[in-house]
């Protein structure tokens, strides 16, 4: 089942829509929402210009020489996937959109992200997607005809609520896309949240706080005076932390950061955040 309201963690879109599969020696106009909805999801949301699509591939699908399977399998093999969403990204950056784009859910693991980067070392990119759909985890969910979905925000898709909460690094509402739009770009998201197993804040994506992302270097380590007291060490997760020094020539903006305090400092540091214009995504203890 989802987790809270899903309109409020922009997935409603994803809780409302049935699965779409497809069922052989249906019309052509069908045949043509099978194969948008799966440029859709193997592509990340992106656009597809008429040129860009795989005419050799649709027409077998179509002729009912492919089976849904094959065909997500034929665009993730394709030059146009590649280019997109491998050549141009990092290593671990691509791993992590395989898992969205093929299976629908962030990786497990660090051990899971090590073993898709062996079968890039070992056997190459072609096999590498091979691993996802070739999986029983894919065959259970998605057989031959239905096309994968995003299924990560349903607690039953994930083993861990770290792998729950990585969803919503991954996928940021139904119109985000893997590439445009997104923070990270081209850089790994979870690499460094895989590595530590760290959960990360939902934060619904039209709130204050949707902007935040984890910065670089806030290891899960307790920090600054009073830390080491006994007692609970919240993380307070900011952005849009901005200076509002009156006299200043040019007010600084750092977007995202990262406090850890003492329960004695939240109170005090709660409210120099928003007297210094910090918007807070999430307090949590740790």
């Amino acid at each position: 089942m989802p987790f809270g309201p899903a309109s409020r963690l922009g997935v409603s879109l994803f809780d409302e829509t049935p699965p779409v599969e497809w069922v052989p020696g249906r019309s052509l106009e069908e045949a043509e929402i099978i194969i948008r909805a799966v440029y859709r999801q193997v592509l990340g949301n992106a656009y597809v210009m008429e040129s860009e699509r795989l005419a050799v591939p649709e027409s077998q699908f179509k002729s009912n020489d492919l089976s849904v399977r094959e065909f997500v399998r034929a665009v993730a093999k394709s030059e146009l996937y590649r280019s997109r969403f491998f050549t141009s990204c990092a290593r671990y950056r691509a791993i992590e959109l395989n898992f969205r784009h093929l299976l629908g859910r962030p990786p497990l693991d660090l051990e899971e992200m090590r073993m898709h980067s062996t079968i890039l070392d070992t056997e190459g990119f072609e096999a590498e997607i091979d691993s996802y759909i070739d999986s029983d985890e894919y065959q259970t969910t998605f057989g031959e005809n239905i096309v994968p979905y995003i299924r990560g925000y349903k607690t039953e898709a994930c083993t861990s609520m770290v792998q729950f909460t990585h969803t919503f690094e991954l996928v940021r509402g139904a119109a985000s896309s893997s590439l445009k739009g997104d923070l990270a770009g081209k850089r790994p998201k979870l690499n460094s949240l895989v590595i530590q197993s760290t959960p990360t804040a939902v934060i619904p994506p039209g709130s204050a706080g949707a902007t935040f992302r984890t910065p670089a270097g806030s290891a899960r380590t307790r920090l600054g005076v009073g830390a080491s007291e006994s007692g609970k060490v919240y993380r307070i997760e900011v952005t849009g932390y901005r200076s509002k020094t009156v006299n200043s020539i040019s007010k600084f903006r750092r977007s995202n950061q990262v406090f850890l305090v003492p329960f004695s400092q939240l109170s005090q540091e709660y409210q120099r955040i928003h007297q210094q214009g910090g918007v807070i995504a999430s307090i949590t203890a740790i």
